[in-house]
């Protein structure tokens, strides 16, 4: 039986093609943790409860690894996503108890456990965990080899392309743009100054930003001018908004992969990204807020994306249900 443990809304929107395509075929139980408290959790088979310390990321390791008995459970194997505090937790807890671990979008590597801050670290320390490694292109493949982990290594690109397959795309006169992460914190204020001359001086375009919850971001609204805010949008409106946009301003990571299939490029808002297979496929890396309004022009006059998505053709699922149904 395989535990599959979540946290977080982009995990469970990456894990639920997998969980559709395991059902009925491998023996499968699903677990919540709560690290994103606003996740609909009454689907999972067990819930557990975060107890609040001082810092929130220990609170969620902690509560994680101290709530759940696998072996009375008959869990044989845990399936991890990515690198949340909650992958983190569960698979070092299924170590500790010599379970397998499976780790899906294995692989990925800045080697900078400053960008991004803590993934880097977890997603290292789960490779050198995992048993089962599903990478998603021929760069995660290459470092985990480089990395000399143990276990089987699958490259089968990334199940949240499997979200995608038919949806309609169009390059309507509108950008995206969203902006979190941990390490731009200090940068946001430069970045919405940026991204608001440009909408100023680009009248023939609508600006759109879903503003993240989070307060170091909430702190800048005021920066931004000339742009349209809209709350955080729900996972099916923003793939919309993706299939139809000219192309995108991001410093997130799911979104360079969701972009490449709706055929968009994305200027890359980041010091470094573990994505480098976006590279080949025309995205632009801005490192520095500086270099943002050159690549925006270069954007605006190039947006059509002719070249394949290197992560996948949205069969990724059941490329992974055959390997498990053969493996486990």
């Amino acid at each position: 039986m395989i535990l599959i443990c979540y946290g977080t809304r982009p995990e469970y929107i990456k894990l639920k093609p997998l969980i559709e395509e395991m059902s009925g075929v491998v023996p499968f139980k699903t677990l919540f943790t709560g690290q994103h408290k606003d996740l609909v959790k009454e689907s999972a088979d067990y819930v557990i409860e975060i107890t609040e310390g001082r810092n929130r990321l220990d609170s969620i390791i902690s509560s994680a690894m101290n709530s759940f008995d696998f072996k009375e459970e008959g869990i044989t194997h845990v399936m991890v996503q990515g690198d949340t505090a909650t992958a983190y937790a569960f698979a070092l807890s299924a170590f500790h108890h010599k379970i397998p671990v499976i780790h899906l979008e294995a692989g990925m590597r800045t080697y900078d456990l400053e960008n991004p801050y803590p993934e880097e670290f977890y997603r290292q320390c789960i490779s050198k965990i995992a048993s089962i490694h599903f990478a998603p292109t021929y760069y995660e493949n290459k470092f985990l080899k480089q990395d000399m982990v143990d276990g089987e290594i699958h490259v089968v690109g990334n199940t949240v392309l499997d979200n995608l397959v038919g949806v309609p795309i169009t390059y309507d006169d509108v950008v995206l743009i969203t902006m979190h992460r941990r390490e731009n914190h200090k940068t946001i204020p430069e970045y919405f100054k940026i991204f608001s001359k440009l909408a100023k001086d680009n009248p023939d375009l609508e600006f759109i930003l879903p503003l993240h919850p989070n307060p170091d971001v909430q702190k800048h609204k005021e920066l931004l001018k000339n742009i349209t805010i809209v709350d955080p949008l729900p996972y099916d409106e923003m793939i919309n908004t993706i299939a139809r946009c000219r192309f995108v301003m991001s410093d997130s990571g799911g979104i360079q992969e969701e972009a490449s299939f709706l055929k968009k490029k994305v200027i890359i808002c980041r010091e470094k990204t573990e994505r480098l297979a976006s590279l080949t496929n025309p995205h632009l890396l801005c490192r520095y807020p500086n270099d943002l309004e050159r690549m925006f022009y270069q954007a605006k006059n190039e947006y059509i994306v002719n070249e394949d998505c290197p992560y996948g053709d949205g069969t990724t699922s059941k490329k992974i249900v055959e390997i498990l149904k053969c493996g486990i």
